[in-house]
């Protein structure tokens, strides 16, 4: 269970001479064993979000428990360790290193063709023709994606963290992508998109707004709030 406490996110704009809250005072609990899917406004602070579960940045005030322990300024590292996974919304390229050896640095083993297949065919790939591929620019951005992805899954966890999974997927379609998430059934899944198909496979749904209140609850609850012929708190227009 991942729970906030008062959390905020504040950056200094030199440029108009004041801090800007990107995250204003959050008080939540992510529901253990379920999916979550934060979503609303660009620049309403989601991805921000993801990035103070994982210790990438770290909160202005307040406080992040896991499992009720106190990791606000628990290193990315040791939350790993601890269970948390992270797949980022551009995934990362390391020029000289192979995807074998992402997969065997991700769950410590040695993995063979066998073991690194049964991740990569759950993203679509085959691991003959990509185990010896380096992570650089002589892959797509959707073959980084689907990647990035197996190497979660081979990674494990109990949360998984998700930014804007979708992008850059290429021709693999949304019904594969949504499998992964199924497998992953009772980890606690949150995932930042503004897509209708994930949304709608949400248990619960965070919708953010720049200029208002969070709000969470059951997807049953939310979801036709971002049904309206306008949604502002998704920046839409009429139709």
């Amino acid at each position: 269970m991942i729970e906030l406490k008062n959390v905020s996110y504040k950056i200094d704009d030199q440029k108009i001479e004041r801090n800007l809250d990107i995250i204003k005072d959050i008080n939540l609990v992510f529901p253990k064993g379920k999916i979550t899917v934060i979503t609303g406004q660009n620049g309403s602070g989601k991805s921000t979000l993801i990035k103070l579960l994982m210790g990438i940045i770290l909160p202005t005030e307040g406080k992040i428990l896991y499992n009720n322990k106190d990791i606000t300024t628990t290193p990315i590292s040791q939350r790993a360790n601890e269970g948390i996974t992270l797949a980022f919304q551009q995934p990362v390229k390391f020029k000289g290193i192979k995807v074998r050896d992402m997969l065997n640095f991700a769950n410590k083993e040695n993995n063979n063709v066998s073991d690194a297949c049964e991740y990569l065919a759950r993203v679509g790939l085959c691991a003959k023709n990509y185990i010896d591929r380096e992570l650089d620019d002589t892959l797509s951005g959707g073959e980084l994606k689907r990647i990035e992805i197996a190497i979660s899954l081979c990674k494990g966890g109990e949360v998984f963290l998700f930014d804007e999974p979708e992008a850059g997927i290429d021709l693999w379609s949304f019904e594969d992508l949504v499998k992964i998430f199924n497998v992953l059934k009772g980890k606690t899944i949150i995932i930042v998109s503004h897509q209708k198909r994930i949304l709608e496979i949400a248990d619960y749904i965070l919708l953010l707004n720049k200029d208002d209140k969070p709000q969470f609850g059951q997807a049953n609850l939310i979801l036709p709030k971002l049904d309206q012929p306008k949604c502002e708190v998704l920046g839409g227009a009429n139709g």
